[in-house]
């Protein structure tokens, strides 16, 4: 790599991906199979609005059918392009493998910044996308499933799944064309916390292990960690809220696209996220002291940095320059090739995006089960799971009563222990154990080769491993 050019996102991708690959025994052909996109669609459409037609463009990039459906989320932007895409639907290949989702890679992308539209130009909009793309089965419950992504939600994903049953009204299936809905149109609980989550599980994880943290010079639990967030959107809100309400982390830093908001006691992260969506920024809040350079904010101290935002936002310029001993990529590529380089040359430990925001396409394969399964998790179990809970508690207390003790069980015990799992408990024991379930895999390469160095590396070697077994496995 040129010590001076900055590794664009694209070409940050295949430099990770060449550093994991230079270590596995792959024959060239397989390597390279891997390694490229296999197709990229290029829509350009026309709308009718304001009186007029306007054309939009929008893409779909299939990067590894080595599993079928592919997977990926669709972006709302200004800045979309055709690399950019095709870099996300690489990731999307290595973070569904690292995680055990079986699914391919892809992602999709629309050039347009839907602040400019008003909701039924929105409407409108992503319905003609839908279309453009579902008669080319790029929206497809059995080949192709869009998710959420930058500029989208769960409205944006309702309003794609009732396209695609419009246009397929025998598809017993329809729903499964697209995660992310909803729960009225088929969603699922936790979706929607699921990725900032994930982030969560994750830092819990590694936190378990001493050896781990020693390496970032860190000791201890999550409690009283100070912690930098650079994005409060929908991922970096929950990560934050959940560290800090239920790990006893430190906020000390919201940094967004007006400015920063720091508070070395802690922010109170429900008000700055009320304060922005009421207003569109953080400048104006209350909570902490606004710093007007917010990017500033990224060089200052902390135990974690978590960049939840765009990608490229620690690059050549600024690595130099980052404190934080431990970062954890809640966004895709936030990092470049370079600002990698240049920050595990010093120590810092990098928790890499591939697992770190790899709870999105977790929950969203639980609501793809769901739906294909036509039944909400948990419904045919719950009541029985309790049921047996009571038996039991009613013979503990019945011994307790003939043993003569004075204290028995807790109302507070007894009342946990009769709740049986529903859909939402579910959806996160099964998230946590996957993200714990990850680490381990990355972890055992990272401590049990003397060639790998960092979590990185570990990931896109098992990622990569297990797409070459499937290649394997069809006889390529």
């Amino acid at each position: 790599m040129n010590s001076t050019a900055e590794p664009s996102f694209r070409q940050s991708v295949d430099l990770m991906f060449n550093r994991a690959v230079a270590r596995m025994d792959l024959p060239p052909g397989l390597e390279e199979k891997i390694r490229v996109c296999n197709a990229t669609y290029t829509v350009r459409f026309g709308v009718r609005l304001r009186g007029g037609i306007h054309t939009f463009t929008g893409y779909r990039s299939v990067h590894s059918e080595h599993m079928e459906p592919v997977k990926g989320g669709i972006r709302y932007a200004p800045t979309v392009h055709q690399d950019e895409v095709e870099a996300l639907a690489a990731l999307m290949t290595y973070k569904c493998a690292l995680v055990e989702a079986p699914f391919g890679g892809s992602k999709g992308g629309l050039r347009i910044d839907p602040r400019q539209y008003d909701e039924h130009e929105l409407e409108l909009i992503t319905r003609r996308f839908t279309y453009e793309l579902a008669k080319r089965d790029l929206i497809h419950p059995s080949q192709n499933v869009p998710a959420p992504d930058m500029g989208t939600g769960e409205r944006e994903m309702a309003w794609m799944a009732d396209q695609y049953a419009r246009m397929n009204t025998r598809d017993i299936n329809a729903r499964a064309c697209v995660t992310g809905k909803p729960l009225a149109a088929g969603g699922i609980h936790g979706r929607v916390e699921a990725t900032g989550r994930g982030v969560q599980y994750a830092l819990r994880e590694f936190f378990r292990h001493d050896e781990d943290k020693q390496k970032a010079g860190l000791s201890g639990t999550l409690d009283g960690k100070r912690i930098i967030v650079q994005g409060l959107g929908n991922v970096g809100y929950h990560a934050a809220l959940f560290l800090s309400t239920e790990d006893g982390a430190r906020i000390t830093a919201v940094i967004e696209h007006d400015g920063a908001l720091v508070n070395p006691k802690g922010l109170d992260v429900e008000k700055v996220r009320e304060h922005l969506i009421e207003t569109g920024g953080i400048t104006g809040c209350d909570q902490g002291e606004y710093v007007e350079n917010g990017n500033a904010v990224l060089e200052e101290e902390c135990d974690i940095l978590i960049p939840a935002a765009m990608e490229g936002v620690i690059n050549m310029h600024n690595a130099p320059n980052i404190k934080a001993p431990l970062i954890i990529e809640a966004a895709n590529g936030p990092l470049t090739a370079g600002a990698d380089e240049i920050l595990r040359k010093r120590g810092c430990v990098i928790i890499p995006d591939l697992y770190a925001n790899a709870g999105g396409v977790t929950v969203s394969y639980f609501e793809w089960v769901k739906n294909l399964s036509h039944i909400r998790f948990g419904r045919m179990q719950r009541r029985q799971e309790e049921a047996r809970n009571a038996l039991l508690i009613e013979e503990l207390q019945r011994l307790a009563r003939e043993g003569g003790l004075k204290t028995g069980l807790s109302d507070n015990f007894v009342r946990q222990y009769l709740n049986g799992a529903g859909e939402l408990e579910l959806v996160r024991s099964g998230l946590d154990d996957t993200m714990r379930e990850a680490y381990r895999a990355m972890r055992e390469v990272w401590h049990g080769r003397d060639d790998v160095h960092d979590l990185r590396v570990a990931a896109y070697i098992v990622s990569i491993e297990r797409v070459a077994s499937s290649y394997r496995d069809k006889g390529l």
